[in-house]
């Protein structure tokens, strides 16, 4: 009984129930239905552990079912490293990146707070979060710039639960301002700061699509087709500039509808509260800390630049902030410096065994039939059929490995003869918008919305697997919708 307590520590009893059902019943449906149907079993049920991520952490669940995909021989452990090592750059990026953004946070909210309390009307503030994220994310990348949303978002938070567990009187009201806060004013603070990182997270994929520096697997795409980065800006333009319209109208559109989960505003108290603990804090800022943020600024510039000209990888270029930050700032204690990589490291973990289910994919040939269907089409047709199975596809799967399959099998299509260049280029177009946009609808697709969702905001927040879906659902339409209509009518 004490091992079945122990076992997934306080998450539901049902839940318990269904992970070791499916332990026990998975050797069983490789014996019964075979690799095929099983692997497609087991997709779904690592889906469901990271549906399950603010009751139980997927890393444990997702784990173990990972492990015994690996003895069943499902996939080798030789599949698996060979993923990881492709994924390398991703895998440094967390482990260094979101270090290196944890230490300028003084920065970060010194600017934000700046933008939270000055612009009032939230259509504006939720389209400013959406253009930034997407500007950035054109030139950085998508999970650098989640880091940032996340490190703000959090940042903000931590003030409102600081004023809730102090007598302080930031408004300068007369009242401690944790009797002027409600459980009400609560519920509308997280659903204000729910619906502008969700906006902040969408923004990411409406930038990331653009260039070939905005997700991994643009990169990729655009050198097996030959494309230099205005190349790659031109021929993804005309599907990629009405979809950054589309999505901006819709992000305003939500928060004058108030649908799906938006348009809550910033509780004027939480502003008060909030406008007088920054004001608080610029007075009582100390020269050191004055210096602090221009150490952060000088290196939030080179940040930039070095990510813009690709100076190295981004793993290193936050290896290279993280020192460059500490150094010059004397944090040199290194129980200081290990507080900076508790947020990634678990989702990093994660991510690792998020590969293994990749891997499994990958030697099962999961989906091989779908992309041989597709290529046994009339060209005409092909370009939208690319689309919409990527785009299906990595509302599932990791959406730098759907285009890396999908890729690959064009190529070597077009190196066989059985496509024209032209056709080439019209599916390398079909298989960069379809694993970019429509991906929004699930974290499982969007490394960046995966992050999000297993972040110490989430569960702060409120922001759960489902009701990432729920609040993504319209840009998902959207998105989705304008990209189809682009390959159609633009290709």
């Amino acid at each position: 009984m004490e091992a079945y307590n122990s076992f997934l520590g306080n998450s539901p009893g049902w839940y318990k129930k269904t992970i070791l059902a499916f332990l026990i019943l998975n050797p069983i449906l490789l014996m019964t239905v075979g690799e095929t149907a099983t692997g497609w079993i087991i997709i779904g049920e690592f889906i469901l552990t990271l549906a399950m991520a603010l009751k139980c952490y997927p890393l444990q669940a997702g784990g173990l079912i990972a492990f015994e995909v690996v003895l069943l021989k499902l996939t080798s452990p030789d599949t698996v490293f060979h993923e990881i090592e492709a994924n390398l750059e991703v895998i440094l990026l967390l482990v260094f990146m979101v270090a290196g953004i944890y230490f300028m946070k003084p920065l970060l909210m010194f600017i934000f707070g700046k933008i939270f309390i000055k612009v009032r009307s939230k259509v504006v503030l939720s389209l400013l979060f959406c253009f930034i994220a997407a500007f950035l994310s054109a030139f950085l990348d998508a999970l650098t710039v989640t880091a940032v949303l996340i490190g703000v978002f959090v940042g903000f938070y931590q003030v409102y639960h600081r004023v809730h567990s102090t007598n302080e009187d930031f408004d300068k009201s007369g009242v401690a301002d944790r009797k002027e806060l409600s459980r009400d004013t609560l519920e509308q603070f997280r659903s204000f700061l729910r619906s502008l990182v969700m906006h902040g997270a969408v923004g990411t994929a409406l930038g990331g699509v653009c260039t070939i520096v905005g997700e991994p697997q643009n990169l990729l795409i655009g050198e097996k087709v030959g494309w230099h980065f205005m190349d790659f800006f031109y021929a993804m333009a005309p599907i990629t500039m009405p979809v950054l319209v589309a999505g901006l109208a819709t992000c305003a559109l939500l928060e004058i509808t108030g649908k799906f989960g938006f348009g809550d505003k910033l509780p004027e108290k939480v502003r008060d509260i909030i406008q007088g603990y920054l004001e608080e804090q610029d007075e009582k800022r100390t020269k050191s800390e004055k210096y602090a943020l221009v150490v952060q600024a000088i290196a939030a510039v080179f940040l930039i630049v070095a990510l813009a000209l690709h100076l190295a990888p981004v793993g290193l270029i936050g290896l290279a902030i993280i020192v460059l930050q500490t150094a010059f700032t004397g944090i040199i204690d290194e129980h200081s410096i290990g507080h900076a990589f508790e947020e990634a490291l678990p989702f990093t973990a994660l991510l690792a065994v998020f590969f293994v289910i990749v891997g499994m994919i990958h030697d099962l040939h999961l989906f091989k039939p779908i992309i041989s269907y597709v290529l046994a089409q009339d060209e005409a047709v092909q370009p939208a059929l690319f689309y919409a199975a990527n785009g299906i596809l990595s509302m599932i799967s990791d959406n730098v490995f759907v285009a890396t399959v999908y890729i690959n099998e064009v190529k070597a299509a077009f190196d066989a003869g059985t496509i024209s260049r032209e056709q080439f280029e019209s599916l390398a177009i079909a298989i960069n918008t379809g694993t970019n946009l429509p991906s929004v609808a699930t974290p499982n697709g969007q490394a960046a919305f995966l992050f999000l969702l297993t972040s110490a905001l989430a569960p702060a927040i409120r922001l759960s697997y489902l009701k990432m879906i729920i609040m993504a659902l319209p840009y998902t339409i959207v998105l989705g919708g304008v990209g189809l209509l682009g390959i159609i009518y633009f290709l």
